[in-house]
């Protein structure tokens, strides 16, 4: 397994840890203002995801720095109320998208919660905004606002794996307005390309009849 994003990379490796770090102290010799940085461990940090290596198993979750104070935009600030919506449900989003267990979305779960807690907005606000995420995969009947079981979670984990980021929304957008531009121009080109063999035939046969 071998993920980059920029200067940041996470991999497996099966063989000896002795064999991979002479690979990287051999890399490190390439050039003399460029130095790689390493850990070497069973659970490792890479963006803000942490992934546990369990008896060869990759167990994910959300990683929070322990440095890091559970600090949000405060409920008390001058945002409209949309605002605050949209960031306890981007916290929610990603705790599913990011937890491989039902019992690591839990986990997070209660971190979010508390978070939010801390910052100052109110519980019932909290518990609606997460009703309103989970109103496709609860029961309408629920009064509390969270999945029930592993299989729930699992289904809302796949389907929102499989929705397209904004940015992906965007470039998508983008190549379709392209794609429509490049349609119509070809169109144009179609539509003069057939209007000029009649103006050479014209222009001939005026000359034609001039002469």
């Amino acid at each position: 397994l071998f993920n980059r994003y920029i200067d940041d990379v996470f991999m497996t490796w099966n063989k000896s840890e002795n064999e991979l770090k002479k690979i990287i102290e051999n890399a490190n010799t390439w050039h003399p203002n460029i130095k790689l940085e390493y850990k070497i461990s069973k659970s490792l940090p890479f963006l803000d995801v942490l992934l546990t290596n369990i008896n060869g198993t990759l167990s994910a979750s959300v990683y929070h720095k322990p440095a890091a104070e559970p600090y949000v935009v405060p409920f008390i600030s001058d945002h409209p109320r949309h605002v605050f919506e949209n960031i306890v449900q981007t916290s929610r989003r990603r705790a599913v998208k990011y937890s491989s267990t039902f019992q690591l979305f839990n986990d997070e779960r209660r971190y979010i919660k508390s978070t939010f807690l801390y910052n100052g907005y109110p519980s019932s606000f909290i518990d609606k905004t997460f009703r309103k995420f989970f109103s496709d995969y609860i029961s309408s009947r629920s009064f509390l606002p969270f999945l029930h079981n592993e299989a729930q979670f699992i289904q809302m984990r796949i389907a929102l794996s499989g929705q397209p980021s904004r940015q992906q929304s965007e470039v998508e957008m983008r190549i379709a307005t392209l794609t429509t531009d490049n349609e119509h121009l070809i169109e144009e080109s179609d539509k003069k390309s057939k209007k000029s063999p009649f103006k050479r035939i014209r222009n001939q046969t005026n000359f034609k009849i001039n002469l």
